[in-house]
């Protein structure tokens, strides 16, 4: 739950993606993929690259595709269209009445629909399972390591 607040504190900083790190983002994605990654909001792209850059460190090996997975973890959340406070509300409400709106819904799956919005584009399975969190490799534990900011 910390790292949710620290999140959540995160997020409420105006940050600005680096002319290096847009660069490095390019050189891992996909034009595809890139499109995707450009699509989400400017906080959740300073956070997928907060975590690749934890990943890369946890895994020094990763592939291309891990790392692409890293960078496009939370892709699925784009869905949503749901704002910083909506999407407090959305962690903490009850599965019930989660289910019942359809964007808190989204936002509570972003993980399958992260990856099958992944698979539509022709991404590797790698990097789609990864994102679904069904992969169970060294990978996936440091992704999910990485992600406990």
């Amino acid at each position: 739950m910390l790292h949710l607040a620290k999140r959540f504190l995160g997020s409420l900083a105006k940050r600005e993606i680096s002319e290096l790190d847009r660069d490095w983002v390019v050189s891992i994605l996909s034009v595809s993929e890139l499109r995707l990654w450009s699509g989400q909001m400017l906080v959740d792209q300073a956070h997928s690259l907060q975590i690749a850059r934890r990943f890369v460190v946890l895994l020094p090996d990763a592939t291309r595709e891990e790392i692409a997975a890293a960078l496009l973890h939370d892709v699925g959340k784009s869905i949503a269209r749901l704002g910083v406070l909506a999407r407090v509300v959305a962690t903490i409400l009850p599965a019930r009445l989660a289910r019942k709106n359809h964007r808190v819904a989204a936002y509570r799956d972003h993980e399958k629909i992260g990856a099958e919005m992944l698979r539509a584009i022709g991404s590797s399975e790698v990097t789609a399972g990864l994102v679904e969190g069904t992969a169970s490799t060294k990978a996936a534990s440091a992704l999910l390591l990485a992600d406990q900011v």
